[in-house]
Formats: structure tokens, C-alpha cells, sequence
């Protein structure tokens, strides 16, 4: 308190001193800087506990780090740690400040203009808080500045043309704010950018030609902003250029021709105003992985010269007004996955060669003027999961082929011109969400496999020529959400059945030849009368024997003309329910799938059965008792302190993985099932992801994916440990699982902390792609007492020494346990051997400063690279630091990882680096040294270095227990 009342004084007299004093400042005086930032953040009493006014020295605290020789605090690290207020001007007291992330947090006000004398600074991150007001232009006196991120605040006003003066500027990120003007032309002639990201501003003006003079870059992202103007004559010429992005714009007129010069994987033209034809010299963009020119004027006809593209695996044409048939040629696009045409006016049949495209996920064509029928082999598509081609002129019938399309999640083909009966064999597309035949000439009976379809949401019938009954076993569809089978010859009485769907928010029987009362069940009454209007032998009276008060047309509204009252009201109850329904299944598709079902009764009723991903559903508990004979002893794959794990094969054929936790319940079940649900929306491709739970005084079970080759810890001491790992998968192995572990600590909203890393914790699939798993409830579950277990969460040999002492724990305590497993990849020695701890034992080992009685022999023969394995060994016992500031974040862990894999990944922005990008790499590894350098024995020279002698420390200090 005493801080926040001395602000303000403070404020000017630190304004008045910065730019008075110069030069370095003694190492007190960085005490009372870093104290004057401290006492400018909320919240920084509680986040920055151990900043404190008596320290001789700043260079334990957390989130500094010091030069070992002059001690002057190099790096702040306060990233992600909820800090709001604003950032003291005193901060450009600090002239041998090299890196500055103070992203993720939720600081406000302006950048301090102070700042601009931190002229040491090298990285500086800023993103993700509320930063408001213009940028200062006096930032371009960071001469080494190498990346500027600024990326979601709330700045505005111009881009600074003085950037163009920060000769090291290699990354500029200041999306998601709201700058204005034009892009200042002076940027364009940077030398060293590689990376131009002004996505999600209010730029305004258009692009010059100049913007070939970045001859270094490669990413160019101006998507969602109001720049218009033709697109620049001279735009082949931009010839570095990897991704250009320039959707949800105003640009106009044609495509320039010499576009097609380029060697880029991603164009993006989608929703501008772009006019005519599509030009042929595209086909020539071997590079091409991404192309999108949907929500343009377009017109003519699709060069076929595109199905040269074979790298091609978006593909997005769709709201334009392109006319002439689909290209044959499109079967030579091998690797494409979505195709999207909808919204033209295609002519001609569906190429028959589209069955080449065996990886297709989305096949839309609707919204054309398509004819002929849908060729026979489309069925082998496997991989399909939506398949539109509503609003076309296709006839035939429906092939009962389709049923091999056993991943389809979406069939639509309403609106076109098809005969014959619906198979019975579209019962076995099991997957089906959306099944919508409407507006067709459909005749014969709805066949009653329909029910099996447990998955569906919607089922649209209507306007065809159906006849028989309502299949009484719709009832089974609990999913159900949208039925409408009206405009049909449908006869007999409405199915009791039908009440027990009571998901049910749109119901429509008009217009067919049903009789009978209408159910008095409550899921019918709440439908208005609109929903079985056009049935002359239907009765209304719910109160009344049938026949007394008959549902006749005259009665209600007629079909055409004017709507009653009733009717009209009717409608709109209707149309509000089926909007409500649209809203759930569109935020379904666009966002990752998560679906919620079952109940949310407490461990003390009957067991609650939580769905989170489509994949599960419509499984129920009694279901997978039986699927596993109550958990027979047969399916156990795995036991550890706190579970044991069942195999269990779904009827889909899916197999997932089924943990029972020991009787234990958390002490806040309510608490426990709100974070389960909280885990179960977070996916990433190194994670496993928790599919649904069931908790109840029987028993509490999470539901995984199954991982076929088990756990890290069965490969290196396990049943499976005769096999040995290569080092380059063992390598790949480690990168996949600090990506996991990296986007839980930085990604996720809150923020994830795993607390048990540890082999066993690490699963891996077909490919031998790692997989975390457990992340985020170590703390609501109690393990049985057992020799690897503490009262403190974690396993012995992995828990952070810090954590155990203090019983503070954070991020970089994942940090620790990481280094661990890191140490059993490159050793084959577990964590706790005859109660030898592995991480004492490597340091002893390492005395003499050699390696070769650490590394795994098979490791040694199999590793092609001694240097990867060496610095990998630095890595592991980096992040096994004593001291937590000392450790790196699981992010910097990544992208070292990465940058030793054999073969280059694609990058987070997509962006594969192959040569060029070796300059990135060292780059992030330079950063990667300044933050953490405490231990080196000089300061490290930035002009000079190389990704090759600069990673991480010398070995010798690296190894040094002294802190």
C-alpha cells in the first residue's frame, strides 16, 4: 500500500531521471528500479513476493536474470503471471536490458516512451495485455531490437515509419489492436524482416509495389483490415515470400498475372472484391499447400491447369460466380483435403476422378447447377467426413454405396432432382450428425435403420414422396434435436416413441396423411399446431376421445396464402428453436468438437455420464460395463497409484482407454467435475484428450483416447523395453511431449500446471507420437500410499526439490520433472533406481566432464548427430536446476527440441523452415541464452554467435550445483 501511495511522485521523478542519467546503473540502484516496477503492477505483491527492497542483489528473484560478470539484470521474465496496472517509466533505467515479456498479463495504459532507452533490448513482448494509446516512435533507438511483438492490446493510431530504422528487426507482430493509416512505405524497406504480422487492425490505404523490397521476408499477414486498392502489378517479384495473407480486405480489380511467379504455401485472397477470371499461371505455384479465393467476384471457368497442385491441400473457391465444369484434372490433387465450391454456377456431372483424392475430409459443391448423378466411386472417399450438394440438379438415386462413408459427419443432399427410396444401408454411416434429403422426389418408406444413427442432431425429410409410417424406433435417436418429415405421404399414427427424445426442439409432421391423436406427452404439447398442420384424420383434443375435434387445413392456416394467429405463433416459437439448434451444431463445426451430454448429478446419486467429444457418443455406462464385462481383469492394460486402465473397444470400433480411480473421491466433487469439464475442451495433437467421465459413489471412471504402443516408461523399463528406441525417436518423443506440455503452460486459458510429469505419463500412438496425458489432476485425486509416492503431488525422482520443501508449485516445477524424463531418454535408467536418484547419479557421472558413461549405449550407436545428443544432455540438466528461475519455460524447451529434430517441422505460423530458416533458429536460440545465462562465466556476444556454439551454456557450467 505504502508503494501505491508514493506512485505518482515517483512516476515523475523516474520520468525526469531517465532521461537525465545514461549508461549503466550500479546494482543497487537496479533494486529500487525493479522495486518502482513492482510498486506499478497490481497485483505485483502477491505475483513478485520475493522482490524485496532489503535484497543487496536482484539476480534471484523471480523472473530475473543477471549477467554473470557485471551483474546487471539482462532479462525480465514476468510473463502470464495476472500483473495489471501499468509499466513504470523507470523501466528505461535498465540500459543492459536484453529481453523484456511481460505478455499475458493484463497491464494497461500506454507504453512508456522511457522505454526507448533500454537500447541493450533484443526481445521485447508486450502481447496479450490492455495496452492502450499510440506506439511510441522513439522505440526505434532499440538498434538490436530483433523481435517486437505487440500483439492483442488495444493500441491505435499509426505504424511508426521510424521502424524502418531498426536495422536487427526481424519480427514485428501487432495484430489484433486497432491501428490506423496507411502501412508506412518506409517499412517495406527493411532488409532483415521475416516476419510482417498486422492482422485485425483498421489499416487503411493499399499496397505498393515497394513491399518486394523485403527481400528477407517470408510471412506477410494484413488479413481483416480495411485495405483496398488493385493488388500490386509487381507482386511476382516478391520472390522470399512463404505465406501471403491478404483476406477480409477491400481489394479490386483483377489477379495480377505475375502472381503465379511466387513460391508461397498459402494465398489467401478470400472476401475481398476481386474480379475476373482466375488466372492459369496459379497452376504453376508448386509450393501451394493452402489456396483460398472464396467470397470474391470471380468469374469463368476453374483453369484446369490447377490439378497440377499435387501439394494442394485447401482448396476454397466457394461465393463466387465462376461457371464451366469441375476440372477432371482436380484427381491429381492427391493430397487435398478440403474442396469447397459452393455458391457458383458449375455446370456438368461430378468428376468421377474426385475419387482419386483419398485424403478428402470436405467435399462442397452445393449451391451449383450440377447435373447427373453422384458418381458410384465417390464411396471410396474413407476419409470424408461432410459431404454438400444441396441446392443442385443431380438425379439418379441415392447409392446404398454410400454406407462405406462410415466417417461421415454431414450428408446434405437436399435440393436437387433425386428418385427412388432412401437405402437402408444409410444406416451404417454410423458417424452421421446431419442427415438432410429434403426438397427431392424421394419415394417408398423412411427406412428404420435411420435409428441406428445414435449421433444425429438433425433429420430433414421433408418436401418428397415418402410413404409408410414414422419409424417407431426414431425414439432411440436421444441425440435428436431436429426432425422434420413434413410435405410427404406419411400414414398411420404419430409414434408414442417419439416422446423420449427429449433433446426435441423442432418437430414438423405437416402436411402428410396421419391419424390419431396427438400424444398427450409433454415433448409433443410444447410444439405449436403448425408442427402437424395438412393432416385431416389428426386429432387435436388432448382432453377428448379422437374424432371429436379433427386438425383440418381450414381449421389452422392453410399451406399457402395468410397464417393464422395461432399459426404465425406457432411458427415463431418454431423458428426461435430451430435457430437456437443451428447456433449449438454451427459452434459444433467451427470450434473443436465438444459435446456435453448426460447428467450433472454429484458422486452421491447414479452415476453421471459426461460426454465431451462426438467420438463417444452415444455411448452410456451400462454400455460400457457390458463392452468390458464389468471391467474384467482381461482388459487391464496398465495400474498405477491413484488408477487402474482398461482397454474397451466402442461399437464404432474406436477403442478408448477407461481409468477407474480408486475410491478416493476429491474433496469437492462439484470442483472436480467443473475442472474435468474445463480439461476436457483442451486438444492439442501431444495431449491426450479426456473424452468424457462418470462419477458416482460405484465408481469414478475418465475416458481417454487409447494410445497403441503404450507409455514411454513400457519402452524404456517396461514389458516392451526389448525393443529398443533409436535416438531419432526418442528425440521426436521428447520434442512432441514438450510441444504438450508447452501449450498447456502457455496456451491454455487458465493455465494448466500438470503436476506428475513423468514417463509414465507419456503415451504414444501408431506412430510413435507422444501424447501427455493426466494433465490437470494430480491435485483432486488421492494416490494409494505406495514406495513412489508422496503426501506432496508427484512421484518421487521427478517432484521439483523446491516443491517438495515449500510445497510451491508452478509451472517450472513441470519444468524439473520434464529434465527428468529427458535424463531417462538419453540414460535408459529410471528416475528411482535401488534408491539411487538418476539426476545425482548423471552428476556424478559428469565429474570428469565426459558423457560417454551417461549416454545409453543403444542411444550411442543409433545417434548420428553427437552434437543434438550432447545438447540435449545440457537441456535435461538445465531444466533440472535447483533453483526455478534458473529453469526455462516449456516453450523455450520446444523450440530447442525442435531445432535439433533431423527434420525441419512446420512452424506455429505454418511455416515450414528448411535452409532459411536456419537464421530463425538461432535467432530463438540467442534469446534462449540471454534469458537463461545465469550460470555462463562471461557476457555472451550476440554478433557472432551461431546456432552451433551458442545453445544453451558451456558444458562444464552447465553442470555446476553451485547456484
Amino acid at each position: 500500500m505504502t508503494g501505491s501511495r508514493q506512485w505518482p511522485v515517483l512516476k515523475l521523478l523516474l520520468t525526469v531521471m531517465v532521461f537525465l542519467r545514461a549508461g549503466a546503473i550500479s546494482l543497487s540502484d537496479e533494486v529500487h528500479v525493479l522495486m518502482n516496477l513492482k510498486a506499478a503492477f497490481v497485483n505485483g505483491e502477491d505475483e513478485l513476493h520475493d522482490w524485496d527492497m532489503a535484497s543487496q542483489s536482484p539476480c534471484g528473484w523471480k523472473g530475473v536474470t543477471c549477467n554473470n560478470v557485471t551483474f546487471e539484470v539482462i532479462a525480465l521474465n514476468l510473463s502470464d503471471l495476472a500483473l495489471g496496472g501499468e509499466i513504470s517509466p523507470s523501466i528505461g533505467l535498465l540500459g543492459s536490458l536484453q529481453v523484456l515479456d511481460l505478455t499475458g498479463n493484463n497491464i494497461s495504459g500506454q507504453i512508456p516512451v522511457e522505454m526507448c532507452n533500454c537500447t541493450s533490448l533484443i526481445h521485447l513482448d508486450l502481447s496479450a495485455n490492455n495496452l492502450n494509446g499510440e506506439i511510441p516512435y522513439l522505440l526505434s533507438q532499440l538498434q538490436f531490437l530483433e523481435v517486437l511483438n505487440l500483439r492483442a492490446n488495444k493500441l491505435s493510431g499509426p505504424i511508426p515509419s521510424s521502424f524502418s530504422g531498426l536495422s536487427n528487426l526481424r519480427r514485428l507482430d501487432m495484430q489484433y489492436n486497432n491501428l490506423s493509416g496507411p502501412i508506412p512505405p518506409l517499412l517495406y524497406w527493411s532488409e532483415t524482416l521475416q516476419y510482417l504480422m498486422l492482422k485485425s487492425n483498421q489499416l487503411t490505404g493499399g499496397l505498393s509495389d515497394e513491399m518486394c523490397k523485403l527481400t528477407q521476408l517470408a510471412y506477410f499477414n494484413v488479413r481483416d483490415n480495411k485495405l483496398s486498392g488493385p493488388l500490386p502489378a509487381g507482386i511476382g517479384n516478391c520472390t522470399s515470400f512463404q505465406i501471403l495473407d491478404l483476406s477480409y480486405n477491400n481489394f479490386t480489380g483483377d489477379i495480377p498475372y505475375n502472381i503465379g511467379y511466387l513460391q508461397i504455401s498459402t494465398l489467401s485472397l478470400e472476401s475481398n472484391m476481386l474480379t475476373g477470371g482466375i488466372p492459369d499461371v496459379l497452376g504453376l505455384m508448386q509450393a501451394l499447400v493452402i489456396l483460398d479465393l472464396s467470397n470474391n467476384f470471380l468469374e469463368g471457368e476453374i483453369p484446369p491447369i490447377l490439378g497440377n497442385l499435387t501439394s494442394l491441400t485447401k482448396l476454397y473457391l466457394y461465393n463466387n460466380n465462376i461457371t464451366g465444369p469441375i476440372p477432371t484434372e482436380f484427381g491429381n490433387m492427391s493430397r487435398l483435403n478440403y474442396l469447397e465450391l459452393s455458391n457458383n454456377s458449375l455446370t456438368g456431372e461430378i468428376p468421377s476422378e474426385l475419387s482419386y483424392l483419398t485424403g478428402l475430409f470436405e467435399l462442397d459443391l452445393s449451391e451449383n447447377q450440377l447435373s447427373g448423378p453422384i458418381p458410384e466411386n465417390i464411396s471410396s472417399l474413407a476419409a470424408l467426413n461432410l459431404l454438400n450438394l444441396h441446392g443442385n440438379q443431380l438425379t439418379g438415386s441415392i447409392s446404398p454405396e454410400l454406407q462405406q462413408l462410415t466417417n461421415l459427419t454431414l450428408l446434405n443432399l437436399a435440393s436437387n432432382n433425386f428418385t427412388g427410396s432412401v437405402p437402408e444401408e444409410i444406416g451404417n454411416i454410423v458417424n452421421l450428425d446431419i442427415l438432410n434429403l429434403s426438397s427431392n422426389c424421394l419415394t417408398g418408406p423412411i427406412p428404420s435403420s435411420i435409428s441406428n444413427l445414435e449421433h444425429l442432431l438433425i433429420i430433414d425429410l421433408h418436401a418428397n414422396r415418402l410413404n409408410g409410417s414414422i419409424p417407431m424406433a426414431f425414439g432411440n435417436l436421444k441425440s435428436l434435436g431436429y426432425l422434420d418429415v413434413s410435405e410427404n405421404h406419411l400414414q398411420g399414427p404419430i409414434p408414442l416413441e417419439l416422446g423420449q427424445i427429449v433433446e426435441l426442439t423442432f418437430l414438423n409432421l405437416s402436411y402428410n396423411h396421419l391419424s390419431g391423436a396427438i400424444p398427450r406427452d409433454q415433448v409433443f404439447m410444447r410444439f405449436p399446431s403448425s408442427s402437424y398442420i395438412g393432416n385431416p384424420l389428426l386429432c387435436t383434443n388432448f382432453s377428448s376421445s379422437c374424432g371429436l375435434n379433427p386438425l383440418h387445413p381450414r381449421e389452422m392456416a392453410p399451406r399457402p396464402g395468410t397464417l393464422g394467429p395461432s399459426a404465425t405463433w406457432g411458427i415463431t416459437i418454431s423458428a426461435l428453436c430451430l435457430l437456437a439448434l443451428l447456433i449449438v451444431v454451427a459452434i459444433r463445426y467451427a470450434q473443436p468438437r465438444v459435446f456435453l451430454k448426460g447428467s450433472n448429478k454429484t458422486a452421491q446419486g447414479p452415476p453421471s455420464f459426461v460426454i465431451f467429444h462426438l467420438g463417444m457418443a452415444p455411448q452410456s455406462y451400462d454400455e460400457m460395463m457390458r463392452l468390458t464385462e464389468n471391467l474384467g481383469e482381461k482388459y487391464v492394460i496398465g495400474r498405477g497409484g491413484s488408477s487402474k486402465v482398461y482397454r474397451c473397444c466402442l461399437k464404432n470400433g474406436h477403442p478408448i482407454a477407461i481409468k477407474k480411480l480408486y475410491n478416493q473421491f476429491a474433496q469437492n466433487v462439484h470442483e472436480f467435475e467443473t475442472e474435468l469439464k474445463t480439461l476436457g475442451n483442451i486438444k492439442h495433437r501431444n495431449l491426450v484428450t479426456l473424452r468424457g467421465y462418470s462419477m458416482s459413489s460405484i465408481g469414478n471412471f475418465l475416458f481417454y483416447d487409447y494410445m497403441e504402443n503404450g507409455s514411454l516408461y513400457d519402452h524404456l523399463h517396461g514389458h516392451v523395453s526389448k525393443n529398443k528406441l533409436d535416438w531419432n525417436i526418442r528425440l521426436k518423443i521428447a520434442a512432441g511431449a514438450a510441444q504438450g506440455l508447452a501449450y498447456l503452460h502457455r496456451d491454455c486459458k487458465p493455465q494448466v500446471v500438470h503436476r506428475d510429469v513423468k514417463s509414465c505419463n507419456i503415451l504414444l500412438d501408431a506412430d510413435m507420437e507422444a501424447h501427455v496425458a493426466d494433465f490437470g489432476i494430480a491435485k483432486n485425486i488421492q494416490p494409494a500410499r505406495t514406495h513412489t509416492s508422496t503426501h506432496v503431488l508427484g512421484t518421487i525422482g521427478y517432484i521439483d526439490p523446491e516443491y517438495a520443501q515449500t510445497s510451491r508449485l508452478n509451472e517450472k516445477s513441470d519444468v524439473y520433472s520434464f529434465g527428468i524424463v529427458l535424463l531417462e531418454l538419453l540414460t535408459n535408467k529410471m528416475a528411482v533406481d535401488d534408491e539411487i536418484n538418476l539426476l545425482d547419479w548423471v552428476m556424478s557421472k559428469l565429474e570428469g566432464k565426459t558423457i560417454q558413461d551417461v549416454i545409453d549405449p543403444h542411444v550411442r550407436a543409433t545417434c548420428h548427430d553427437l552434437d543434438a545428443l550432447e545438447k540435449t544432455l545440457k537441456l535435461a540438466l538445465l531444466c533440472s536446476k535447483l533453483n526455478p528461475s534458473h529453469r526455462p519455460s516449456m516453450y523455450d524447451v520446444s523450440q530447442v527440441l525442435n531445432s535439433l529434430l533431423p527434420m525441419q517441422s512446420e512452424g506455429a505460423d505454418g511455416l515450414t523452415t528448411g535452409t532459411k530458416g536456419g537464421s530463425l533458429q538461432a535467432a530463438n536460440q540467442r534469446r534462449y541464452i540471454d534469458m537463461y545465462s545465469s550460470k555462463h562465466t562471461e557476457a555472451i556476444s550476440l554478433s557472432n554467435s551461431s546456432s552451433e556454439d551458442t545453445l544453451l551454456y558451456q558444458f562444464k557450467e552447465v553442470i555446476s550445483r553451485k547456484l
